[in-house]
């Protein structure tokens, strides 16, 4: 399997898991766990991918997987997945109370 399709995996298993502990410890950030995991899975992606356009060492190491590469992907897919659901979340919430 390419390493790209695995690096996209990684972010978008740790952006899911980064939205919903985001959901769970910020109520008014819940979505559902549905949409949760879909907005974290999405910002995971993105963030990695911005990530790994930022560090050349990551761009770098993209061509082959090791413990570097995988810890760099899923701390930037968890915080990235956090982040995107806490915002929609918090849009989602004051839309709803206009």
């Amino acid at each position: 399997m390419s390493s790209l399709i695995i690096n996209l995996i990684l972010q978008a298993i740790a952006g899911a898991i980064g939205g919903n502990a985001a959901a769970a410890g910020l109520d008014q950030a819940d979505l559902g766990k549905a949409a949760n995991t879909i907005a974290g899975a999405i910002g995971g992606v993105a963030a990695g991918q911005i990530v790994s356009v930022l560090l050349p060492t990551l761009a770098a190491a993209a061509s082959g997987v090791d413990i570097k590469t995988v810890v760099a992907q899923l701390a930037a897919g968890g915080v990235g997945g956090a982040v995107t659901t806490v915002v929609v979340g918090m849009i989602k919430n004051l839309a709803a109370k206009s």
